[in-house]
């Protein structure tokens, strides 16, 4: 089981002084966080897309490059790319680009966004949410099925043998699909023989059991080999020296982040509770020391009957740079050896 670090590359006000990290800033302390990674030999980084105005992750591709050309062994990718909101052609164009870039370490995990600012951005209908990923999921594998390519759908206009360049190094280009809890979405990941990367942002892991037995059974019946069905987690974690300094240093930018999604859905505001249940044994965030959180991610890989890799999302408006790198540093050195020896 691999593990990699997500970043939605948050606005930061640092939690000592009051500071706001301007966004030049910040997209430098990202790629010392990513160059971090890679010197301490985890997996993979992810960048995330939102067009909102607490990220800075708007356009992943330029980040990735900056950070390809930075590093030399960690995987990077997407976390995911909004393809419903996105050209397929041009998609398939800026990750084949990093893939040559990176001498062949780049994943592409495509979603439908669990935010909605894309669509009226780039003048799409939300009534057309679904089919919209559908029919451009389609087109993308076509593209990199074949370097020419006929086809037509509904929200772009037809291809008739255009050829799509560059092509990547990795042949296959390794595309994921990103999902929430909508068991269509695993049913689609499965049939299609897509490996598959489950956002678990709330609730118990253990529950989506069901759903990637679903993934797996689809995939089976459709005549995809086991090994074509991996299974990836995006799930919200940080690791700190002790479990209480852990949850102490993400809660108020976690509260921060939940406190203005509920306003914007109608929810009940979060509290130190919820968080502190949430970070629990059962719960949906990996949370505390090394020792803690690498139980933690065997046991549950467990449950769900066996995990490829887990990337820990630690996004946090109030996490300082100093904090996030030392996180970042645990999980290669501590969390991630733990993690090998069980296996």
């Amino acid at each position: 089981m691999h593990l990699g670090v997500d970043s939605f590359v948050s606005a930061v006000t640092d939690p000592a002084t009051g500071h706001l990290v301007g966004p030049e800033e910040r997209m430098e302390h990202l790629l010392e966080e990513i160059e971090l990674a890679d010197r301490v030999g985890l997996y993979s980084f992810g960048i995330g897309e939102h067009h909102r105005p607490e990220y800075y992750d708007s356009a992943p591709p330029v980040i990735l490059a900056a950070a390809a050309a930075r590093t030399s062994r960690i995987r990077l990718g997407s976390a995911v790319a909004v393809l419903s909101a996105a050209d397929p052609v041009r998609v398939f164009q800026q990750f084949a680009t990093l893939d040559l870039i990176s001498k062949g370490r780049i994943d592409l995990v495509v979603g439908r966004g669990s935010f909605t600012e894309a669509f009226p951005l780039f003048g799409l209908s939300l009534a057309d949410y679904d089919e919209l990923f559908a029919e451009k999921l389609e087109l993308l594998l076509q593209i990199r099925d074949s370097e020419r390519v006929t086809w037509s759908g509904r929200h772009r206009p037809p291809l008739t043998g255009q050829g799509v360049y560059p092509r990547p190094l990795q042949d296959p280009l390794p595309i994921w699909v990103g999902v929430g809890g909508t068991p269509e979405s695993f049913v689609r990941a499965g049939l299609l023989g897509l490996p598959l990367m489950v956002a678990i942002i709330g609730g118990e892991p253990r529950q989506f059991g069901p759903l990637i037995d679903l993934y797996r059974r689809a995939g089976a019946q459709a005549g995809h080999a086991p090994e074509k069905l991996q299974v990836g987690l995006h799930v919200f974690g940080f690791v700190a020296e002790s479990t209480r300094a852990a949850a102490d240093t993400i809660y108020p930018g976690w509260h921060e982040m939940f406190e203005k999604v509920s306003r914007e859905r109608g929810f009940s505001p979060p509290s130190r509770a919820q968080f502190d249940a949430t970070s629990g044994p059962n719960g949906a965030f990996f949370m505390g020391d090394p020792d803690t959180v690498a139980e933690k991610l065997v046991r549950i890989a467990g449950q769900l009957g066996g995990v490829d890799r887990i990337s820990l999302q630690m996004t946090n408006p109030r996490l300082a740079h100093a904090d996030l790198l030392r996180g970042i540093e645990l999980l290669g050195t501590e969390v991630a050896p733990r993690v090998a020896a069980s296996a």
